[in-house]
């Protein structure tokens, strides 16, 4: 598989950056988990939409989000020029899909996720784990038809469940949102210390951080987490590639 990160921010993104977006592809699968403000633009630095088959988004915030309606209007264009033939499939973690802004169902087929089913796209699939934010939020493990695995957190606070949902994974993309002395400031988001100790109790392979802050010293937030775990930790960044 390969992981592209395309946006890692949280809240906004920084100039000509983004919030977040990572792709994921295996053969002739593309798969975008997450699509939040100025993922669509850089998604483009690595995929041509037309190839897009699925996009799994996590829950409903603006930085996780944001431009997925603009995708919706790129997939009909695309499909009435004739360069895309299938419609989008998105699947949303939320409680009522109703809600949604979707316009264009023949274009876009939009699916709730499901926390106890398995989603197989190509020689991958996607199964999903609850998490504690103040929305519906879900975690994403990808596993490959060779046996390799990455687990995707989306916005979570410290919780058993990843931790489980995470355990023997080859790759841990953990959200840290605040540096330790900021623990407990909000029950939704990780601490890079908290990230730590959740990859070392998963026996993750390594651990890549994102859904960065705006301040501070990020290598601080990989010093924080190594207090922790003692394997490879990475900070995320826009255009991050690893093959897994």
């Amino acid at each position: 598989m390969e992981f592209t990160v395309i946006g890692h921010w949280g809240a906004y993104p920084e100039t000509n950056e983004a919030t977040s977006g990572y792709l994921i592809e295996h053969k002739s699968s593309k798969v975008l988990l997450d699509c939040g403000s100025g993922v669509l633009s850089g998604l483009q630095n690595y995929v041509m939409l037309e190839d897009l088959d699925t996009v799994f988004i996590t829950h409903l915030h603006a930085d996780h989000i944001a431009d997925m309606y603009s995708l919706e209007f790129a997939t009909l264009i695309l499909m009435q020029m004739g360069k895309r033939t299938t419609p989008l499939d998105i699947y949303v973690y939320c409680k009522d899909l109703t809600k949604l802004d979707f316009c264009y169902p023949e274009y876009v087929k939009v699916h709730p996720i499901d926390l106890q089913a398995t989603v197989a796209i190509g020689d991958m699939t996607f199964t999903f784990s609850e998490n504690i934010h103040d929305v519906p939020s879900c975690a994403v493990k990808v596993s490959s038809s060779e046996g390799k695995c990455l687990v995707y957190s989306g916005d979570t606070g410290y919780c058993q469940s990843i931790i489980e949902f995470s355990r023997g994974s080859d790759v841990l993309v953990l959200e840290s949102s605040f540096y330790n002395v900021q623990k407990g400031l909000n029950n939704g988001h990780l601490t890079a210390g908290e990230a730590g100790d959740i990859a070392a109790l998963a026996q993750t392979g390594q651990l890549i951080l994102t859904h960065l802050p705006h301040y501070g010293d990020h290598n601080q937030l990989v010093m924080e987490a190594s207090s922790h775990f003692d394997r490879q930790i990475q900070l995320a960044y826009c255009g991050m590639k690893l093959t897994i």
